[in-house]
């Protein structure tokens, strides 16, 4: 059995555990709140590009653009399909890290012509090491998201879509639910579908729009903003559920500490009452010895 100072010196090591679980808590509850206000704080720009979007189709349903080109004429299977995934750039997250990767690589297997963009250090080790084909030059970090490095992201996917090197584009990203339910999802970025704008609710029921100069080179500019919206919502949605994970992570470890705590509490008042009942025995057998020897 461990002895008084063996109980307190482990007793010890957890409570300084405990000062980086709790120091790690309070940190991703505060990078939490920043994030959640940054896409408050966006979210109605970005809904008032989709909605006009939706407005333009349901007066012109009939507008071609390679935004809404569908590419029916090649097989799906033989479809070059480019993977947004966006990954952390550190562990202790509890799951976060492997349900994201986990639906990543199982879409990644799903055709021939994949290629993976990852966001976030730990999926670009991770994607890296099983082999898969990974843009090296797609190197971003997924702290603190913004919109310029959304809108470098949208810059590089759509300049390979132009080029015909992709056919298709998808996001795979954590949506956080509430604070106990985050799921790995998957959102098509290009090319757009007209049926998801044209089921979008509307408050404007008759009126009259005008389109200058043509209703290609609106879109030119509204998709674009339209896809970095997507992009930004999808980064902060997936920091916001890491630093939650991460809370959950750290207050899981922080209870388990205190039950650890609690149970070398108990080990260490019974090694101590041990430790004193046979200091008291040596004392009482000692005495007895002396007096015996008196005796004699």
């Amino acid at each position: 059995m461990a002895n008084t100072k063996e109980i307190q010196k482990r007793m010890k090591s957890i409570q300084d555990t405990m000062k980086i679980t709790n120091a790690m808590y309070m940190i991703s509850s505060s990078k939490l709140r920043v994030a959640k206000q940054k896409l408050e704080d966006t979210e109605p720009y970005f809904y008032s590009l989709q909605m006009a979007i939706s407005r333009f189709l349901r007066h012109i349903p009939d507008t071609e653009s390679r935004y809404f080109d569908q590419k029916t004429e090649i097989p799906d299977a033989e479809k070059r399909r480019g993977y947004i995934v966006i990954t952390a750039d550190k562990g202790l997250a509890g799951a976060y890290n492997h349900n994201v990767i986990k639906m990543a690589h199982e879409l990644f297997e799903q055709g021939n012509n994949n290629k993976l963009f990852v966001v976030g250090e730990l999926g670009r080790q991770y994607f890296a090491k099983e082999g898969l084909e990974v843009d090296t030059e797609f190197k971003y970090t997924v702290q603190n998201p913004s919109l310029h490095r959304a809108r470098v992201i949208t810059d590089r996917v759509m300049e390979l879509y132009d080029k015909g090197e992709l056919d298709e584009v998808y996001i795979v990203y954590t949506k956080m639910e509430n604070a106990f339910n985050m799921n790995a999802e998957k959102i098509q970025l290009l090319p757009l579908k007209k049926e998801d704008f044209m089921r979008a609710p509307i408050d404007t029921y008759q009126e009259e729009i005008k389109v200058e100069p043509s209703m290609e080179a609106i879109l030119e500019h509204v998709v674009p903003n339209c896809v970095t919206g997507i992009i930004y919502g999808s980064l902060v949605e997936s920091f916001a559920s890491e630093q939650n994970s991460r809370m959950m992570a750290m207050q899981t470890a922080t209870d388990s500490a205190k039950e650890m705590l609690q149970s070398l509490s108990i080990q260490y008042n019974r090694v101590r009452q041990a430790d004193i009942t046979q200091q008291i025995t040596e004392v009482i057998g000692g005495a007895k010895a002396q007096k015996n020897k008196k005796k004699k």
